[in-house]
């Protein structure tokens, strides 16, 4: 079996090892979601589980405004653009 190294960041490393058992490994515990993908029990299994961890949700929520407004302006940019050829 082939295998690939990806990165990935602190809070996605953690909760995949908050999910994983201790002889399961990190591709299992992937492939978990992929058997039960878009069901209820997928779901509501991991609701809650990141009411403990320590992010800072207010500087997330700034990052991703800035992104969404980031976004906007390309959009725009790119619509302006196409206008014009």
């Amino acid at each position: 079996m082939a295998s690939v190294n990806i990165s990935i960041k602190d809070d996605a490393y953690r909760f995949l090892k908050s999910l994983k058992g201790n002889n399961e490994s990190f591709s299992e515990v992937i492939l978990r979601f992929k058997e039960k993908k878009g069901s209820k029990e997928a779901i509501m299994k991991y609701f809650g589980v990141l009411k403990d961890a320590d992010i800072d949700w207010s500087e997330t929520e700034k990052r991703m405004k800035r992104l969404r407004e980031s976004i906007n302006k390309r959009m725009k940019e790119n619509r302006k653009n196409m206008q014009h050829d």
